[in-house]
């Protein structure tokens, strides 16, 4: 057992850093924590069945943490510039009992979606007919409780930050669930670290605190350590300036790319074999402040940086994580030469829609949000840079075309009930998905209720709530876009037609009355009741209508001119006229290549 500077035994140690158990856990890949936080507690007999060791865990020889999330590791990184190692110790759940004592003096803990509120959760939970509460809220909420009913409890107190915080804020969840202070922000911060100073020297913390973000990339910190699914961060913010969004008001920074091989070095060197490039957006790396707009990929940089992670020794697997789709219309050769370092090291198949002989893909989270140009222009109008948001639903469907094409089959995010939505703007998203269906085009379709997000621009903006509140239409969107995840996403036979029956059998039983009138139809489209078109005769659903989508030329010309020396000439579809406006004979002599952490040069 451990012993104590001063001797004794099962002391504790001063800081104590955890998270919740669902969201440490990375055996399954990031599929097993979307589960996590969508289906309800009740459900968990599915994870446990698909995934029978998912609750095991590493553990270092003191008995700390082997694997932690990312923003564990950045404040552990911070604390240890200031704290002697011996005084801070980060580990999971179950291994409080050890490392908290009468030394403790504060509990730090990171959670994403203590209340269940967040974009999927309380929607799915609620589909399903039971509590808005989904397996990792649960998870949490029994965090919560071992440490209010901890014996020491009284001698140390509890600091609550990741991307949840804001839940225990703005419900007031303070007393319910035993914590004494939310800090909104970094974990790096000088205000954060200060915090732990004052609970050191036993000072009462305030109820909320919001820290700075790092103004520049020095401020940004890469931890030493193992983080799960190998999270190593890549940028932070994004500048299309979604107004749902709270990671876009964060300061666009890239960090470099020595620094970020040192953090895949020390994953690796932990145990670790996979690695995942955390950031709002992929594509900005190396494009960040350089004088080229943001949205104009920097291919060599991109390339170099990824070639170089992938090449690390010990890494097996990388998986991509958030994108934007304009990028791809942009530089389809940046997605072709990715692909041919990256899919190898995929952990990800799927052969009904793969080309690669093992049927691997790459599956960066894309918002596509809404189809409605109306809406778009509303609450995400740079969505689309370079392109005008005029032009969405062309760039999305002319960027999917150039993904798939190269095995990237995105997982993306739709939101249904957003403040103002009206059905022609549903009818609007629904002719999108009907479009990618008649050209065989695949992506994993995750929609979800409009959350107002606390500190986004849309905070105080009211949509759907519940279930229930969903219109026949808002209900065959989320529907039509699950029946297309399943008929391709499923590899078995008996898959679709399982959950398909499963789904008609609980509507029977529960969700009938669970979700209302508004779900039946829907509903028996998703489990092939009738066929669709059928379904339509009838007035029951809507089929979409066919989008004149233009082409890639079309689109680019739709740039502002001024921007047309940023486009590379071995894409092609140079705008008609390029020549001209750009008073030169031979267009490409006017391609650059935009600067970045690897140089400048000329294509």
């Amino acid at each position: 057992m451990e012993t104590s500077k001063t001797g004794g035994v099962g002391e504790g140690k001063p800081i104590v850093l955890t998270a919740p158990l669902s969201e440490i856990v990375e055996h399954a890949g990031y599929f097993i924590q979307m589960a996590l936080a969508s289906l309800p507690k009740r459900l968990e007999r599915i994870i446990h069945q698909k995934y029978p060791r998912w609750r095991e865990l590493e553990r270092n020889e003191d008995g700390s943490a082997r694997v932690m999330p990312a923003g564990v590791r950045v404040l552990e990184a911070a604390l240890l510039r200031h704290f002697p190692a011996d005084d801070v110790v980060a580990c999971y759940p179950d291994d409080l009992p050890r490392f908290v004592g009468p030394r403790t003096r504060v509990v730090a803990v990171s959670t994403h979606n203590p209340l269940g509120v967040t974009f999927a959760a309380g929607i799915y939970a609620s589909i399903f007919g039971s509590s808005r509460d989904p397996i990792n809220s649960y998870y949490a909420r029994e965090l919560f409780a071992a440490l209010k009913s901890h014996p020491c409890r009284s001698q140390f107190q509890v600091i609550v930050g990741g991307s949840g915080g804001w839940q225990v804020a703005q419900t007031g969840s303070y007393e319910e669930l035993g914590v004494d202070c939310v800090v909104e922000g970094r974990g790096e911060a000088a205000d954060t670290v200060e915090l732990f100073r004052k609970a050191l020297r036993g000072e009462k913390l305030p109820r909320f605190v919001e820290v700075r973000h790092p103004a520049g990339r020095d401020g940004i910190l890469t931890p030493a350590k193992r983080t799960t699914f190998g999270v190593v961060e890549m940028t932070t913010g994004c500048g299309r300036r979604c107004q749902f969004c709270l990671p876009d008001l964060n300061p666009q920074l890239d960090v470099p790319k020595e620094r970020i091989l040192a953090a895949v070095r020390a994953i690796v060197e932990d145990g670790g074999s996979q690695v995942s490039l955390a950031t709002e957006d992929m594509f900005i790396w190396g494009q960040v402040h350089t004088g080229v707009p943001f949205y104009f990929p920097n291919r060599e940089a991109l390339l170099d940086l990824y070639q170089e992670i992938v090449s690390t020794p010990g890494v097996r697997h990388h998986v991509l994580s958030h994108a934007t789709m304009a990028p791809a219309v942009v530089d389809p050769v940046l997605i072709e030469r990715l692909s041919a370092i990256l899919l190898d090291k995929s952990p990800l198949r799927l052969p009904k829609v793969s080309t690669h002989p093992e049927g691997k893909i790459l599956s960066p989270l894309i918002g596509l949000e809404t189809a409605s140009v109306r809406l778009a222009k509303q609450i995400m109008p740079g969505k689309a840079a370079p392109f005008p948001i005029e032009e969405w639903p062309s760039v999305f469907i002319q960027g999917l075309t150039v993904l798939n094409r190269n095995n990237w089959f995105p997982v993306v995010t739709l939101m249904i009930g957003n403040p103002g939505e009206t059905d022609d703007d549903v009818r609007a998203t629904l002719d999108l998905i009907y479009e990618v269906e008649r050209r065989n085009l695949f992506a994993l379709f995750i929609p979800s209720i409009f959350t107002p997000l606390h500190d986004t621009r849309m905070q105080d903006r009211k949509g759907v709530v519940e279930s229930r509140e969903l219109s026949p239409l808002q209900w065959q969107l989320m529907m039509k876009c699950w029946k297309m995840n399943l008929e391709r996403a499923l590899q078995s036979w008996w898959g679709p037609w399982a959950w398909r029956t499963g789904a008609l059998l609980f509507w029977l039983t529960k969700l009938r009355k669970a979700n209302g009138p508004n779900f039946t139809w829907p509903l028996m489209m998703f489990a092939g009741v009738l066929p669709e078109s059928v379904l339509a005769k009838m007035g029951k659903i809507y089929r979409g209508k066919p989008l004149r989508i233009k082409s890639r030329k079309e689109l680019l010309a739709t740039i502002k001119p001024q921007h047309w020396k940023y486009l590379r000439a071995d894409t092609g579809d140079l705008p008609d006229g390029y020549s001209a406006w750009a008073g030169e004979s031979n267009p490409s002599d006017l391609v650059v290549l935009s600067p970045g952490p690897v140089g400048a040069a000329k294509s």
